[in-house]
């Protein structure tokens, strides 16, 4: 039997020595294995929650939907706001944390009243090695259940049991919520996150798959992968983007020539990838004078 059969196989047991659980379903790769393990542990008594709110793409509850019947299991979904939290809107670099908290209290909740005591996450045993991540502070003090880490499985054997189990969204790239769009100390409001979804939702019309639009209060700043980068730079599309962003209520529209960057406005424990933007931004370059 390989490592990651014999992972598999500790995490399905310890899920059948459960109840019940209620599991936070994003519809993303780390979620949806934990759904089907424990689909596949508890059958009937295994239940997939998804939170939908301001900054839950509307694709993105759809592809929940698609994968949770994919998998056969119940799905439930529960509607709060981030947007009633003062701190959330503040957006300081605990905003993650104010988040999670608050979308793991309504998992808790919606359990509660289904007569489920254990809440299972989608955290995986590569996510506690990646710098500041104060939403995993969130699962600890709320006390989720995490079976990915909780046995040591890592982002590439989630997807290779993603794989096992043929999901759709075995090679879905991360999608984090929209409020990472905006940078640390800008306040997320309903507007920004409305015209970031928009644009975004353009991108994926337009055939882009690893992608995001970050808003700097008004400017859209693109960032694709390097694999899809040379289509970033056709001028079909660098027209299609300055008109089309635009009339999704951004006043300038510009290229990362970096290319996509998880966090890259998020802090970091030394220097922020914002800090790197920032410092684009506002960088003396010599005139063709000097």
């Amino acid at each position: 039997m390989s490592a990651v059969a014999e992972k598999l196989a500790a995490a399905r047991e310890d899920l059948q020595s459960r109840d019940g659980v209620l599991v936070a379903f994003s519809g993303g790769v780390d979620s949806s294995v934990v759904a089907a393990l424990a689909h596949d542990a508890l059958g009937e008594d295994a239940i997939a929650c998804t939170a939908k709110s301001e900054t839950l793409p509307a694709a993105e509850l759809e592809d929940a939907t698609r994968v949770a019947e994919e998998i056969g299991i119940r799905h439930e979904i529960v509607e709060f706001s981030e947007l009633d939290s003062q701190e959330f809107i503040e957006n300081d670099d605990m905003r993650c944390y104010h988040c999670r908290s608050m979308r793991l209290g309504a998992m808790y909740d919606r359990a509660r009243e289904l007569g489920i005591d254990v809440v299972c996450d989608g955290t995986n045993a590569s996510d506690v090695g990646e710098g500041h991540r104060p939403g995993l502070r969130a699962v600890e003090e709320l006390d989720a259940y995490s079976p990915l880490l909780e046995h040591d499985i890592e982002k590439p054997e989630v997807r290779d049991i993603a794989r096992e189990y043929d999901l759709s969204v075995a090679d879905k790239p991360s999608m984090a919520c929209l409020s990472s769009r905006i940078p640390t100390g800008l306040e997320v409001t309903e507007d920004r996150l409305s015209r970031v979804e928009k644009a975004e939702r353009l991108l994926r019309t337009w055939g882009f798959e690893q992608f995001r639009v970050r808003d700097h209060d008004g400017l859209a700043r693109i960032e694709v992968g390097e694999a899809e980068l040379e289509a970033a730079l056709d001028p079909d599309f660098v027209r299609a983007a300055r008109d089309h962003v635009e009339d999704c209520g951004f006043d300038h529209v510009t290229l990362d020539l970096h290319g996509y960057q998880t966090g890259s406005v998020s802090p970091e424990e030394e220097q922020s990838e914002d800090d790197v933007v920032s410092n684009v931004f506002d960088a003396d370059y010599p005139s063709v004078d000097d």
